[in-house]
């Protein structure tokens, strides 16, 4: 039997699992996945993902994709996946996909969404949201955030230092107060590293409470030092939104 590949988009609570890549210690994503799957293949069966999100962070379109061993309709594995499945993880589409498309290499843009609130603390959203203590300029975190447009070099803004190439283009970066005191941040880009959106966040909320302007925001992407960027935010107001696929020609993927 010809192996089909198939790709399924899935959403998950991260409050409770140690972050999505299998690891040895601690609940992650893709350990409940892949038990789930053998018990559906009868068989061990490895998935790959767009992404990994960490400790803590959630997802409302992850995705992810593996070679079936079994002869089952791509569109069935939505309905199985979800009768094994802990109810904080929920697949919400299955389909088949061509044999060399990849989750991860293939994926040319992610969309990210971190909400924040300065309200007061709410002990049952606060796996959802970060508190945040101190009031926000909004003006400057809007003006600031304009300047991670484009294509730059993220050495600043991630905590991964590996040798890679760390230019990613920003295609989408916008702030807005979706209600008083309620805060929603949005990232649209090519790729994303290691804690990079959470490092944007920190930085924005040091504008925000006038620690730093936000002309010196391209200071601070120039400088290429981890050091001279804020705190990495928190992770329970982070979400992985959505990943995007084109038709993989002539496209230059980072993730």
């Amino acid at each position: 039997m010809k192996q089909k590949r198939v790709m399924c988009t899935v959403k998950y609570d991260g409050s409770k699992f140690f972050g999505y890549q299998i690891q040895p210690k601690g609940r992650t994503v893709q350990q409940e996945i892949e038990r789930a799957l053998k018990k559906i293949c009868k068989t061990e069966v490895t998935t790959h993902a767009a992404g990994r999100t960490d400790s803590g962070v959630h997802a409302l379109g992850q995705v992810f994709h593996f070679d079936a061993p079994i002869d089952m309709e791509a569109s069935r594995y939505k309905m199985a996946f979800n009768s094994l499945l802990p109810k904080d993880i929920y697949v919400t589409e299955s389909k088949e996909i061509d044999s060399q498309m990849h989750a991860r290499f293939h994926a040319t843009r992610k969309e990210y969404h971190y909400r924040l609130s300065t309200n007061e603390h709410d002990p049952l959203l606060c796996d959802y949201v970060h508190y945040h203590r101190r009031q926000l300029d909004l003006t400057n975190m809007k003006e600031a955030i304009t300047y991670f447009l484009g294509l730059h070099d993220f050495t600043s803004f991630t905590a991964n230092v590996t040798d890679i190439n760390k230019q990613r283009t920003i295609y989408v970066a916008e702030v807005s107060e979706v209600s008083e005191g309620e805060y929603l941040f949005r990232f649209v880009g090519s790729g994303f590293m290691k804690y990079m959106v959470r490092i944007m966040i920190g930085t924005l909320l040091r504008v925000g409470v006038g620690n730093i302007q936000p002309e010196e925001i391209p200071l601070i992407i120039a400088a290429k030092d981890r050091n001279t960027a804020g705190p990495t935010a928190k992770p329970e107001g982070l979400y992985l939104h959505s990943v995007t696929y084109g038709d993989g020609k002539n496209e230059e993927f980072y993730d």
